[in-house]
């Protein structure tokens, strides 16, 4: 049957009887601290489970922090400084999530290189051309 513009899937509304998230919330906040403390107690006594449950809403996520690094880029030569990356992540002297940065970052000097070199020959092209007629 196809959707009817303006006219309700359920014109009678949620049905009675179904707990609303507020109600839920007041039913069981007097009960929080005891919840929490033996979800503790289960996390405690090896329970996997109530551990990532409690660390996950309580720990913020670990997440990697960038270190300066010092690479040896040509800066002319942007395949060779792709290159380089790479070495340096085989090496070890960079994070794979550093080195991934930093050839999205030379891809991009490379569109802009690209462009500026497209935009040169263009406005060559345009200067013969101008001459000629």
């Amino acid at each position: 049957m196809p959707f009817v513009k303006g006219k309700s899937g359920n014109p009678s509304g949620r049905p009675a009887g179904i707990v609303s998230q507020m109600k839920l919330r007041q039913s069981i906040e007097k009960d929080i601290p005891a919840i929490l403390a033996a979800m503790v107690e289960q996390a405690k006594a090896g329970d996997t489970q109530a551990a990532r449950l409690l660390l996950d809403r309580t720990l913020p996520s670990i997440k990697p922090m960038d270190q300066p690094v010092t690479l040896p880029l040509a800066g002319d030569d942007l395949a060779s400084d792709g290159r380089a990356i790479l070495t340096a992540t085989g090496n070890a002297d960079i994070t794979p999530e550093q080195a991934s940065r930093l050839l999205a970052g030379l891809g991009s000097l490379a569109r802009v290189v690209e462009v500026g070199e497209l935009i040169k020959r263009i406005e060559s092209l345009e200067a013969k051309y101008a001459e000629s007629d």
